[in-house]
């Protein structure tokens, strides 16, 4: 019996496939290789290439392997993207999961851990904000994953599947064993984009408005280790197994970085000065969202392990730097 891991030749999904394969645990991926790379995955995962909303390919696999879980990272994720191209996201995230989760119930698929987003708040004030705050997202993005977990939902009440929604937060570093990051060469991740400035990757840095209601005028955000966001994952699923119930959960560390604090950060831990251009604002992006995030260390038992800024730069820094090698 294995997990299937959609998305897990990406950023994200590859460091859930390493964590549960350094677990001893089978894992199947599927990943359409958009913005996934084969080489971030062991030699020893089985890797099928296709659409995750095709349910005659899908549906092939999950016979094949056994699946009895699913981890659905695969998505389409940058927010003005979505704002410019609502419908491309609305399929890509929204009606693929759906035919997803239809293939998953036909095959009794028992287990399933969603990907979505804080963007599904909105526009929040400063203070923290807990699973309990209404959501009211702003971007096509937003609402394209508050969709699919409304689609959880009902599908829990209608089917018995069980499922944990878990709210990503600003996701950054890599595998403190370099064997993955984000390896995307367009990414729109603040910190990669800022490593990349000061690697001389790129000719500067954008800071997407400078006028916002926040201590320096910047957007403010709760930056998470992803390999903290992969142990997350794993005691989601750890959770399930154990019958708990569904459960929608902020991954965040509830603290907060402005985008300048951040630059700050990229430039000391570097030792490198990049050039920074003040840009106008983001279609999408509320001025400061700060998980509260006590709910998912009481119901999950999770422990961050790399809750520290300046060690999150270090680790991008680091796998910039072996991209670089091996992309030469």
């Amino acid at each position: 019996m294995a997990v299937l891991i959609t998305g897990g030749a990406g950023y994200i999904g590859s460091h859930m496939v390493l964590a549960l394969r350094d677990r001893g645990e089978e894992v199947v991926v599927v990943d359409n290789l958009s913005t996934g790379f084969p080489w971030s995955l062991p030699p020893d995962v089985p890797l099928r290439g296709g659409d995750v909303g095709d349910p005659i390919f899908m549906s092939e696999v999950m016979a094949e392997f056994g699946v009895t879980e699913v981890a659905h990272f695969a998505a389409k994720i940058v927010v003005p993207d979505s704002v410019s191209n609502p419908l491309g996201y609305y399929l890509a995230n929204t009606v693929r999961s759906r035919s997803l989760l239809e293939t998953a119930v036909k095959h009794g698929v028992e287990r399933f851990i969603f990907s979505s987003t804080a963007a599904v708040y909105g526009d929040v004030s400063g203070e923290p904000v807990g699973e309990n705050l209404t959501p009211n997202p702003v971007s096509p993005y937003g609402r394209s994953k508050l969709m699919t977990e409304w689609m959880l939902q009902d599908t829990a009440a209608a089917h018995g599947l069980k499922y944990i929604a878990l709210r990503y937060f600003n996701v950054a570093g890599a595998d403190p064993q370099g064997r993955s990051g984000q390896s995307s060469a367009n990414a729109t991740h603040l910190i990669k984009v800022a490593v990349q400035a000061a690697l001389g990757q790129r000719p500067h840095l954008d800071i997407f408005g400078t006028d916002y209601s926040t201590r320096d005028g910047s957007c403010i955000r709760d930056y998470i280790h992803v390999t903290d966001l992969a142990s997350a994952h794993v005691d989601a699923l750890n959770y399930l197994r154990k019958g708990g119930d569904n459960l929608v959960l902020n991954c965040g560390y509830g603290q907060g970085f402005s985008v300048l604090e951040v630059v700050d950060v990229v430039k000391k831990v570097t030792g490198m000065n990049f050039l920074t251009r003040m840009s106008p604002r983001r279609a999408g992006d509320p001025a400061t969202i700060i998980a509260k995030a006590d709910r998912i260390r009481a119901e999950l038992g999770w422990s961050p392990k790399h809750d520290d800024l300046e060690g999150i730069v270090r680790a991008a820094f680091s796998w910039e730097k072996s991209l670089r090698a091996r992309n030469g």
